[in-house]
């Protein structure tokens, strides 16, 4: 599938790889700021740019700071809420929008929570798939996980152990994603990944259940950037939560731009019971996949988003 050349943004003390595709005779056409999730890249969003095109949007894309081509600082706080959400603000300035209908999967759709807290002014639309908004609560997030779901817990794993699964990743890049980008999984028996931390058993495993989610040529894609960027920088996303959960005390936890909210039925990530608590204007769609929802079912998510953005423009 046909994606847009990447153009190079500088934005103050980062750079970052972009993807933007404008439509054809539309004067001054309303932008959608699309972010990508861990561990993925910009091409993740390969299906919907046609769709939101059509629609007359600009469409940016970017390969968010740690990824692909963009810069990958080496402090960790240069990976935190103000510096990730200051990126979109940046882009949104550097095309001349003042704002965005907001898209985000993954960690895409947190960083895009946090902007519609920390650039309530910024984000027209909120639109996100598979990541509900997470209240901030009483206790920090990667001490309330790791009492919850043990020290093997991946984000608290990221947190305590800084470089060990960056290095595992990176030595396995190839087995890594082609393991965790499948879809079908739940049509198969559960695996037992043993102990340990378990994307670093998925990183070293030989296959896993499931079908393929992409090509070769579409693996390839995500396998390059990462080869080329290597995954501390994404990590490091996850080492800034304790940091974010500081940042964003004393800020209301309410999102008053319309808000269409995407799971999927198999994903692991759960839905949430209280969403509509902290967003009035909420409508949720559920569709039959796994956590790579816009590229699982890219048909069915191409709808939903086209529809739900005809009603509310």
């Amino acid at each position: 599938m046909s994606f847009p050349e990447a153009t190079m943004i500088e934005l103050g003390d980062v750079t970052l790889e972009v993807f933007t595709a404008t439509p054809a005779g539309v004067k001054n056409p309303p932008a959608a700021l699309l972010c990508h999730g861990w561990p993925e890249h910009a091409y993740s969003w390969r299906a919907q740019v046609p769709m939101l095109l059509e629609l007359g949007y600009q469409v940016i894309v970017p390969n968010q700071r740690g990824y692909g081509a963009s810069s990958r600082p080496e402090d960790v706080t240069a990976y935190d809420a103000d510096a990730l959400t200051g990126d979109l603000v940046g882009l949104l300035d550097h095309y001349g929008h003042d704002q965005a209908v907001f898209i985000g999967h993954d960690w895409g759709a947190i960083n895009v929570w946090n902007a519609g807290l920390l650039h309530p002014d910024r984000v027209s639309h909120i639109i996100n798939l598979s990541v509900p908004y997470f209240p901030r609560g009483e206790t920090e997030w990667v001490s309330f996980w790791e009492k919850m779901l043990g020290p093997d817990f991946y984000i608290v794993h990221f947190n305590r152990q800084p470089g060990v699964a960056d290095a595992a990743f990176a030595a396995n890049a190839e087995s890594f994603l082609r393991n965790l980008y499948r879809t079908r999984q739940w049509e198969h028996p559960a695996v037992d990944l043993g102990p340990g931390m378990a994307m670093i058993n998925i990183a070293q495993r030989d296959s896993m259940p499931g079908d393929p989610l992409m090509s070769d040529a579409e693996l390839n894609v995500f396998l390059s950037a990462f080869q080329q960027a290597g995954f501390t920088g994404g990590i490091n996303w996850y080492r800034n939560f304790t940091r974010n959960w500081s940042r964003l005390e004393g800020i209301p936890e309410r999102f008053e731009q319309p808000t269409l909210m995407i799971y999927g039925q198999y994903d692991m990530v759960p839905p949430s019971e209280t969403l509509g608590s902290y967003v009035p204007d909420l409508e949720v769609v559920t569709l039959p996949c796994g956590h790579w929802i816009q590229q699982e079912e890219p048909d069915a998510t191409n709808a939903a988003i086209n529809r739900w953005l005809q009603q509310r423009r």
